[in-house]
C-alpha cells in the first residue's frame, strides 16, 4: 500500500508539473501568440476587442502572472481548455471530443489486439525454440524496425486505388454525416482498415520480439528446472511461471502504448488524413493554434500518467515482490 500511494503521490506532482509547463507555453514562445489571431482580421479590430481577446485566452496583461496561473487553475477544473485560434470560436475541448473517438476507436483496438497476438506468439516464440513460430524471427525483427507512416505509404501504393476496396484517405466517404447508422459504420470501417492494418504489423512485431527474448531469459531460470522437476504440466509451467514473469517488462511499455493512444499515430494519421487526436494536432501546428495544441499535449501528458498509474498496479498484481516491499 505504501508504495502505491508513494507512485499516486509522484504522479500527482507529474501532473502538476504537466499543467504548469502547459501554463507557460504561450508565454514563453516568440511573440504573442495572440496576434496570429489578430492577422487573421486583417487589423480590422478595436481595441476594445483586441483586448477583450487578451482577457478571453487568459493572457490579460493587467493581470499578474500568479493571478494568470490560478485563473488557468480554475478554468481547467471546469473542464475549459480554452477557444481555438484556427476554428475560433469553437471550444478546444469540443474539437478534441470529436477527434478523440476516432483515435481511441482506431489506436486503442490495434494496440490491444498487437499487444494480445504478440506477446502470445512471443511466449511460444521464446518457449519452443526452433519451432515454425520462431522461424518468425528475421521478419518480426525487420517489421519492427519499420515505423508505421512508411508501411502506412506501401499499403497505399499496393493496395489503395481508383477501383480498390480499400480508400486512401479519410474516415469516412465524403459527404457522409457522422452517427450511429449502419451506412456510415460501415464506411468509417472500411477507412481504418489500412490505418489498422499497418499500426497492427509493426506493434504485433516488436512484442513478439520483446517478449520471445524475455522468454528465452526467464526459461533458463532455477525456479523453471525447479517447476520441471516437480513433474508439473509443460502448459502450466509456460504460463504460470515463465511467461508470468517474462511479462512484467512489458506491462510498462503496453501501458505507455495505451497512454499513447491519445495521441495516436501522429505520422499514420497524417498519411491518411485520419480524422484523429494525431491530425489534429498536425492542424495546429501548421496554423499555429496554441490553445489546441497546449490542450491536445495536456491531454496526451495526463493519459500516459494514468496509464502508467495502472501499470504499478498490474504489477503490484502480477509481482509479489512488488507487494512485500509496499
Amino acid at each position: 500500500m505504501k508504495y502505491l500511494l508513494q507512485r499516486l503521490g509522484f504522479y500527482l506532482f507529474t501532473a502538476w508539473a504537466a499543467v504548469t509547463i502547459n501554463f507557460f507555453i504561450p508565454r514563453l514562445i516568440p511573440g504573442d501568440p495572440v496576434q496570429s489571431l489578430i492577422a487573421k482580421a486583417q487589423g480590422q479590430l478595436s481595441t476594445d476587442a483586441i483586448a477583450s481577446l487578451y482577457v478571453l485566452f487568459g493572457l490579460n496583461k493587467d493581470d499578474s502572472i500568479f493571478e494568470q496561473y490560478f485563473d488557468y487553475w480554475a478554468q481547467l477544473l471546469r473542464g475549459d481548455l480554452g477557444l481555438s485560434f484556427t476554428f475560433f470560436p469553437t471550444p478546444v475541448s469540443e474539437l478534441i471530443g470529436q477527434s478523440l473517438p476516432w483515435t481511441v476507436i482506431l489506436v486503442g483496438i490495434t494496440t490491444v489486439v498487437g499487444f494480445l497476438i504478440g506477446t502470445s506468439l512471443g511466449v511460444l516464440a521464446g518457449w519452443r525454440r526452433g519451432s515454425w513460430v520462431d522461424a518468425l524471427l528475421p521478419v518480426t525483427t525487420f517489421l519492427s524496425s519499420v515505423p508505421y507512416f512508411w508501411l502506412g505509404l506501401i499499403a497505399i501504393t499496393l493496395l489503395a486505388g481508383p477501383d480498390s476496396f480499400f480508400p486512401a484517405s479519410g474516415g469516412y466517404d465524403p459527404g457522409m454525416v457522422p452517427g450511429w447508422d449502419g451506412e456510415f459504420i460501415g464506411s468509417a470501417i472500411q477507412h481504418s482498415l489500412l490505418p489498422a492494418l499497418t499500426i497492427l504489423i509493426s506493434s504485433m512485431s516488436s512484442w513478439i520480439l520483446g517478449m520471445r527474448n524475455m522468454m528465452v531469459t526467464v526459461a533458463s531460470e532455477d525456479y523453471i528446472t525447479v517447476a520441471h522437476a516437480k513433474g508439473l504440466p509443460e502448459r502450466r509451467v509456460m504460463v504460470s511461471y515463465a511467461a508470468r514473469n517474462a511479462l512484467l517488462p512489458s506491462v510498462s511499455g503496453f501501458a505507455l502504448a495505451l497512454g499513447f493512444i491519445v495521441g495516436g499515430t501522429l505520422l499514420v494519421e497524417i498519411v491518411f488524413s485520419y480524422p484523429g487526436v494525431g491530425f489534429s494536432l498536425f492542424q495546429a501546428v501548421g496554423s499555429k493554434d496554441y490553445p489546441l495544441m497546449q490542450g491536445i499535449f495536456l491531454i496526451i501528458t495526463l493519459s500516459v500518467l494514468v496509464a502508467n498509474f495502472f501499470a504499478d498496479i498490474a504489477y503490484l498484481a502480477l509481482d509479489p515482490r512488488t507487494r512485500r516491499e509496499g
